[in-house]
């Protein structure tokens, strides 16, 4: 059984928790909070801690912090040689402090403390310094995920600026679906059919290949008739430009 720790309490935090807590190879040892209450709900109070004095050693200790937080943390824990990863997707493994071996156990996924996840789908991206604190890694991504990969920091880096055309940039594309809906007196549940099916496509099909709409059509007369319908500038401007970037994509294949 492998001995992790935690410091953090949330999103990422709160579904490694949940996570940890249902695999029978890992035992979680302490999570470290600055407020006990926002995990009382989660865990045994005794294993809940506020201070940095108060950690154990463990087989890994995780930071699931925000990325700012990530090198200060990393300065306040009081030991050495001990294994110390963050789950960051855009932090480079040096900003963790030298005096501790190093590592990156990042799952690549959105995280809400309200809805739940199933880890097992969820991949989970790993970097370390040697090839014993890989298997270590290794060991615990296997206990909660069937997904796992080996992925350096700038890959990392890559694919977290990735995920974010894929997935804030997609998230943010829905609200203002959903306010031009609202703005017409329609409800936006009549598009998450088309939502659904957009996203099972690219199960089966490349980005390239699931491609539609006016732009890919280069459809101007419906391009510019949506142009002129739509009243709010800043919507207008990201329809200009990714329509543009559709089209000119079309151009370079």
């Amino acid at each position: 059984m492998i001995s992790v720790s935690i410091i953090g309490s949330g999103n990422v935090a709160h579904h490694l928790i949940t996570a940890f807590k249902a695999a029978s190879e890992i035992k979680l040892v302490q999570v470290l909070t600055r407020q006990k209450s926002s995990l009382t709900h989660l865990l045994d109070s005794e294993i809940i801690i506020t201070d940095f004095d108060s950690l154990q050693t463990v087989d890994l200790l995780i930071i699931a912090v925000s990325d700012d937080a990530i090198a200060n943390v990393s300065n306040q824990i009081p030991f050495q040689n001990q294994l110390v990863v963050h789950t960051s997707g855009s932090v480079n493994i040096e900003a963790l402090n030298d005096k501790n071996r190093k590592g990156v156990f990042y799952p690549l996924q959105t995280f809400s403390k309200s809805k739940a996840v199933d880890f097992k789908s969820v991949p989970i991206c790993l970097e370390a310094q040697s090839e014993s604190d890989h298997q270590t890694l290794e060991t615990v991504a296997k206990s909660i995920s069937e997904v796992i990969y080996q992925v350096n920091s700038e890959q990392r880096k890559a694919l977290h600026v990735a995920a974010v055309f894929v997935s804030n940039f997609v998230n943010h594309m829905y609200q203002m679906g959903n306010e031009i809906c609202t703005e017409n007196q329609l409800s936006f549940d009549i598009l998450k059919p088309l939502i659904q099916e957009t996203a099972n496509k690219i199960l089966t099909l490349s980005p390239k290949e699931a491609q539609t709409g006016p732009a890919k059509r280069n459809d101007t007369q419906t391009i510019n008739s949506h142009l002129s319908f739509l009243t709010d500038e800043n919507q207008k401007e990201i329809y200009k430009l990714l329509t543009k970037s559709i089209i000119d994509h079309g151009k370079k294949l």
